[in-house]
Order: C-alpha cells, then sequence, then structure tokens
C-alpha cells in the first residue's frame, strides 16, 4: 500500500510542476497596453527563453526592434529595448497568466501587466 501511495503522489507531482514550468514559461508572444504621457501604447513581446537568456523582439507604435542584454533568473527576468537610439530596460516577473512589466524611460517608471496573446 505505501509503495502504490508513493508513486502516485511522485507522479501527482511531477505532472504538477510539469503544468507550472509550461504556464510560467515566458516564451511565446504576449500583448498589453502602456499608459504612456497620456497615451495608451499597445505594446507586442516576442519571449524566447534558452537557458537564463531571454531575446526576441518587441513591437510598439514607437517604433519595434530586437529585445537586447535579456536574462531571465527563476520567474523574474530583464532586458533592454532600444527605440530612435533610446535604451530603455525593462524588468519582469513571470506568472502563469501574466507577466508583470516595469519600463524605466529616461528616469520616468511606468508599470503595465501582458497577458498571452492566443
Amino acid at each position: 500500500m505505501n509503495k502504490k501511495f508513493f508513486t502516485t503522489l511522485v507522479l501527482l507531482c511531477a505532472m504538477v510542476l510539469s503544468a507550472w514550468a509550461y504556464f510560467a514559461s515566458l516564451d511565446g508572444k504576449w500583448t498589453g497596453n502602456l499608459n504612456f504621457n497620456n497615451e495608451n501604447v499597445p505594446l507586442t513581446y516576442n519571449f524566447k527563453v534558452d537557458g537564463d537568456k531571454l531575446t526576441g523582439t518587441f513591437e510598439t507604435s514607437h517604433g519595434n526592434g530586437s529585445i537586447e542584454n535579456g536574462k531571465v533568473n527563476g520567474d523574474s527576468f530583464t532586458f533592454s529595448t532600444n527605440i530612435q537610439g533610446l535604451d530603455i530596460p525593462h524588468t519582469g516577473k513571470a506568472y502563469a497568466d501574466s507577466v508583470s512589466l516595469d519600463i524605466d524611460v529616461q528616469g520616468s517608471n511606468y508599470h503595465t501587466t501582458l497577458a498571452r496573446a492566443k
């Protein structure tokens, strides 16, 4: 009886961890909006994680480009973007169904939440 219980418990834990890893993964397309100087700016990020390295692309109404200097540490991550010569650092945290993102534009901090695109 104990062997069956232990085996069932191990399998259940493995399934829960696999599901968590899938839903907490940053890989993929994420969208949201940023209130920037009283303007609603749509944001799209396409993240690609390889170990602790984060790469990908971004799209906004102010410019498009590549994600630079991306690093992942557990559910936290950092990267920067460059729009019209302006380096814009980002700091974020991944959740099962959303991404919390803080964006520093020339010393002014902005916060937004992104959802996984369907």
